[in-house]
């Protein structure tokens, strides 16, 4: 593996750090500012609605860009970012350096991905993606952790000149160990690409990853103060907890990237079904310090054991759009890091409490459930072919039986250029249960 794929991953840590380490902070920024919790929550929904608009947008302005040169300008506006965050002296000010930053963010996990595969032959493409996601992996078991210790004795704002300082030593690899990547010679047909949002298929696996993430962040978003103001644990507990979820997510994304693949559907319906049962027992056991500690671990695991099955319904349902596919999943995933923690806020100041938080997030996983279910009633309807055409493209026909014991019918033409399965042959997307 190229020593360049790994200094991708190092820049995601600094990126996944100061995406989720706010969980932590929650309280000093609110007292800091002097703004309630759940306003200061949003600062989180703020990182999540620039990526959510940072992810398509720049993943199709940088299209014709330099690779190298956009990484650089990207991880820069990054670092200047979380500069700002720690230097803020008010909430608006801080409020717009997520939203920078998650810009920015954005378009690096786009390109970079892009440049990390480019590096890499075809049959080694996996390894480097999941390198690049274990660094964000990382970033929940060190990162996100270390920031809640920093903000604890040293004060908030020095978790933001930690990332910051990160942020740096990564854009020197950049700058040093990433290669030149050549700009494509012939433009993508984002035209094409953009012919995806048709599918029914599509916008459900939008709606089930935002669903699902959404449930477990409206609960994760307010954990610490339901430790210490519910469970009853000393502030000192908020990192270890924090990194006990972080393991989690770490030992979910190891078994749930080894049998996505072969049985996706049961991944996820099997992993939110579990978010669901832990989310529920969360409030429900909310005042128990025990049980607070052990769920919490749990809901790492299973809320990350389903995000390879996530990635993967994507990448199937729509595989003619390569360049969108990725920045879909990216927006999907941070929808619900949007609605998610808006959600918690608004039964805590319900006056539900901490805790109902949990039975909210559990609301929106349960709905996640629902429209899985409807996806893969409709997969069993519907296969993909694919082959080459005459004129040498890849071309892709979704094929549907229009009614029992009618031939099928091909329902639409998709785009070029996607696509690797022999010509007449079942897609990717046809995983086994």
């Amino acid at each position: 593996m190229p020593l360049a794929v790994y200094v991708l991953a190092v820049s995601v840590f600094a990126l996944g750090t100061s995406e989720f380490m706010l969980s932590g902070l929650l309280p000093p920024i609110a007292d800091d500012m002097g703004v309630s919790i759940p306003r200061a929550g949003l600062l989180i929904s703020a990182f999540a609605i620039g990526m959510v608009v940072g992810a398509p947008l720049l993943a199709a302005a940088t299209l014709r860009l330099p690779r190298k040169t956009t990484l650089v300008a990207l991880l820069a506006v990054f670092g200047l970012g979380q500069t700002l965050g720690a230097l803020a002296p008010t909430y608006e000010v801080l409020f717009v350096s997520r939203v920078v930053s998650a810009l920015a963010c954005a378009g690096f996990w786009a390109v970079g991905a892009a440049v990390a595969i480019a590096m890499v032959p075809a049959n080694a493409r996996a390894r480097a993606m999941a390198v690049m996601i274990g660094g964000l992996s990382i970033a929940n078991v060190l990162g996100v952790p270390a920031g809640a210790f920093l903000g604890e004795h040293l004060g908030w704002r020095a978790a933001f000149w930690a990332v910051g300082a990160a942020s740096a030593l990564a854009l020197v690899g950049v700058v040093t160990r990433i290669p030149h990547i050549p700009v494509p010679e012939r433009r993508s047909g984002l035209k094409g690409e953009l012919a995806i949002y048709r599918d029914r298929q599509v916008w459900l696996s939008v709606a089930v990853t935002a669903f699902s993430a959404g449930g477990v962040f409206c609960a994760f978003s307010y954990l610490a103060p339901l430790l210490t103001d519910v469970a009853g644990l000393a502030d000192g507990w908020v990192p270890t907890v924090l990194a006990l979820f972080g393991l989690g997510a770490l030992a979910g994304t190891t078994i749930g990237g080894r049998v996505a693949d072969a049985h996706l559907f049961g991944v996820l319906l099997s992993g939110i079904t579990a978010s669901t049962v832990l989310l529920a027992a969360l409030a429900l056991f909310a005042s128990s310090p025990v049980a607070v500690v052990g769920l919490s671990f749990l809901l790492g695991v299973s809320a990350f054991y389903t995000a390879p099955a996530l990635n993967a319904r994507m990448f199937n349902v729509a595989v003619a759009a390569p360049t969108l596919a990725g920045a879909t999943t990216t927006a999907a995933f941070n929808l619900g890091n949007t609605g998610g923690p808006w959600l918690g806020g608004a039964v805590i100041d319900a006056g539900f409490g901490f805790a109902s938080t949990a039975w909210a997030g559990a609301a929106m996983t349960m709905a996640a459930i629902a429209l899985a279910a409807v996806s893969l009633r409709l997969h069993g309807r519907t296969r993909v072919i694919d082959g080459r055409g005459t004129d040498g493209r890849t071309v892709l026909r979704r094929l549907r039986p229009a009614r029992p014991g009618v031939p099928e019918r091909e329902l639409e033409f998709c785009a070029e250029g996607a696509g690797s399965a022999r010509p007449g042959q079942p897609s990717g997307d046809a995983p086994a249960l």
